[in-house]
């Protein structure tokens, strides 16, 4: 065991958080920690780090391991150092080895005229030689090299390495943090909403790294595709108690409904008795004969486990939106968009249409200009081209940045009555309940809720606009899994149209009718859902490989074809300086010569073939179900490890066969 809780309760004033909870984490382990937002699964990771103390039971952590803990507290820090030396701080002990080992060097080297003895001199050497086989032992001469790798697999660029650290924006920052979490590869790896600034590549990326990471790893997230990628164990905070399912995200919703069946048939045939009991009990306990049996009776109820309800937690509250106006067909034309930061180009001179019905994602990696795209639409950032209005659009914006215009003197309730829904009090009640406000948070006022708090009140506000068109940017990063089903549900069955920007892949393919992807400063319409853009993708990949796999035959035969117009001259020049070659040796010639011929040719078609299963492969490790599906993912990966190996090695054996025909041909 690495760490666990072995009956703990642990307590915010009267609040219990958990109850007489185990939980004991092994070796290799991949386990997803749920449950609704305050339930306490960000306390349990402290309470594991050893920042809470339990209020009874026991926190263990077995001597010698080391766990890394990311989670959104880490934002304080601040550097002017670059990204690549706030990384390469996973490596403290080789970095000081290198101080060592350049300092021994430097000591060395002027030994002879320092007055070094001969024995010290000895015992420099011995010790410099230790330090490099140290060196040697923690791979420390590729630390830069696997630094630079998974900042680059988490969306940085070469150019940004160098960048001050205190340039970037807090979701870059946190990239940054993961980036040295991950290269200190401690033995449990905690991580508290890692997707939450990352893009569909750096997410696909985090998965394929931590699919082979050789530690534990514990994740808190909300996106339902992430953890069906990565775990292969639930646990569920509920009720004050620790659930534990092994399997992934989709195992635990099929068997939690099995046994919340289970429990609730128990609770209600214990329900019985207890009746049937009390029944008994109030009938006899006045008489005489009976009175024992009585006693007995109150005495076995009183020792009773009591079997728990399993009523909902929270109640499935819906979230309704109302649209005062019908808008015309066409909503927003975009004609001839370019927008640039500086030298950076992020569309030029596209168009693009937005329809009534339309429910649009807007998807790709962080820097394609994705939330510039929606700024632009909303008409808070600045372009050159022509941005048209359709009829009677009313739109609401959904964006980080607006949390800025809530009034920090307002009490939620408050902000909620001044966006003139003309909603009863009940009714905003109900809905600030959806977003995880309940009780006594409804009077808080906006300056003491945290980041993510405001997020939430922003996102109610544009829910309750009436508009007929929304803006939504990143609307589901500080909302549980259940919040995002009933936001789902809601965006379902709304009537206006929107446009949103979200790297939850789950979302997306629930909500979106219609994909927008920049692909080369250019807006890129697909009429489909997310899944059906997954698929066409596969076909345009798979399209394209054949085609490059076309022309590199026709070129590699073009070049075969041409082989003997090169060589030709050769045997003039050589057969000047050399003595003729005799019969019985061209006829041994010939025959190696159409041998190799053969080979290349062989060669040629296992090469064709591989380059179409590389491509092939490439295409299934990009697709959606294939991340979905952990055991297809890993067989995907090691037969693309396996092809890709054999390409190299049958490309280097294509270029050896070339060369001896070039020198039979030369000689024949």
């Amino acid at each position: 065991m690495l760490a666990g809780l072995t009956n703990v309760t642990f307590e915010f004033g009267a609040r219990a958080i958990v109850e007489d909870a185990t939980w004991h984490i092994q070796p290799n382990e991949r386990i997803g920690l749920i449950g609704y937002n305050g339930t306490g699964k960000s306390t349990l990771l402290k309470l594991l780090v050893g920042q809470y103390q339990a209020s009874a039971g026991t926190v263990e952590r077995s001597r010698g391991t080391s766990i890394g803990y990311l989670h959104q507290d880490l934002l304080s820090f601040d550097t002017s150092d670059s990204i690549l030396q706030v990384a390469l701080g996973a490596f403290e002990r080789v970095r000081q080895l290198e101080k060592e080992i350049e300092e021994l060097g430097k000591q060395l080297e002027n030994s002879p005229t320092s007055g070094i003895s001969p024995a010290e001199t000895d015992a420099l050497l011995h010790k410099y030689s230790d330090k490099l086989h140290e060196m040697d032992t923690l791979d420390g001469y590729n630390i830069h090299h696997k630094t630079e790798e998974v900042l680059q697999g988490l969306g940085f660029s070469n150019a940004d390495l160098q960048r001050p650290y205190r340039e970037f924006s807090g979701g870059w920052r946190m990239r940054v943090l993961l980036a040295k979490m991950i290269l200190q590869q401690p033995d449990l790896l905690l991580l508290d909403e890692p997707t939450n600034h990352l893009d569909l590549p750096s997410i696909e990326w985090l998965e394929k790294y931590l699919v082979h990471y050789q530690g534990s790893v514990v994740i808190v997230s909300h996106d339902k595709y992430f953890l069906d990628r990565m775990v292969t164990k639930i646990v569920e905070v509920y009720q004050r108690q620790l659930h534990i399912y092994n399997g992934n995200y989709s195992y635990y919703e099929v068997e939690k409904v099995q046994r919340v069946e289970l429990q609730q048939r128990a609770f209600e045939n214990q329900q019985d008795y207890i009746r049937q009991q009390e029944r008994f009990i109030e009938r006899f306990k006045a008489k005489a004969s009976k009175a024992a049996a009585a006693q007995s009776a109150m005495k076995r109820l009183e020792k009773l486990d009591r079997i728990e309800d399993v009523a909902i937690e929270r109640p499935n509250i819906r979230i309704n939106f109302q649209v005062d106006k019908t808008p015309g067909k066409v909503l927003c034309e975009l004609k001839h968009i370019t927008k640039k930061f500086g030298d950076i180009e992020i569309v030029k001179d596209s168009h693009a249409e937005i329809n009534r019905g339309d429910k649009i994602a807007l998807i790709g990696a962080n820097g394609k200009g994705k939330s510039t795209l929606l700024r632009i639409i909303a008409g808070t950032e600045s372009f050159t081209g022509e941005r048209k209005w359709g009829h009677n659009v009313e739109e609401s914006f959904y964006a980080q940045h607006q949390l800025e215009a809530l009034d920090v003197n307002n009490t939620l309730i408050d902000e909620m009555k001044a966006a003139g829904s003309q909603k009863t009090e009940q009714e905003l009640r109900t809905l600030l309940g959806c977003f995880l406000f309940s009780g006594d948070d409804i009077d808080k006022k906006i300056k003491v809720l945290s980041g993510g708090e405001k997020a939430r009140v922003a996102l109610a506000k544009t829910i309750i606009s009436k508009a007929n068109f929304l803006m939504l940017d990143e609307p589901t990063n500080h909302l549980d899994i259940h919040s995002v089903e009933l936001l789902i549900e809601a965006l379902n069955k709304y009537e206006g149209s929107l446009i949103l920007v979200s790297h939850d892949r789950y979302f997306v393919s629930k909500v979106a009718n219609t994909i927008w992807e920049i692909d080369n400063h250019q807006i890129k319409t697909f009429a489909g859902g997310y899944e059906e853009w997954g698929e066409w993708k596969e076909r345009q990949r798979q399209k394209e490989a054949a085609e490059q796999k076309q022309e590199v035959k026709g070129q590699k035969t073009e070049t075969k074809n041409q082989k003997p117009e090169i060589v030709e001259q050769k045997p003039v020049v050589v057969v000047e300086s050399k003595p003729p070659v005799q019969g019985p040796i061209n006829k041994e010639l010939k025959k190696e010569l159409q041998k190799q011929q053969k080979t290349f040719q062989q060669l040629e078609e296992k090469i064709a073939q591989l380059n179409n299963q590389k491509a092939t492969l490439e295409v299934q490790l990009t697709a959606p179900d294939t991340y979905a599906d952990r055991n297809k993912f890993v067989q995907t990966e090691t037969d693309y490890k396996k092809v890709s190996e054999e390409l190299q090695r049958l490309n280097k054996e294509y270029e050896e066969v070339f060369e001896k025909i070039m020198e039979l041909e030369a000689k024949s």
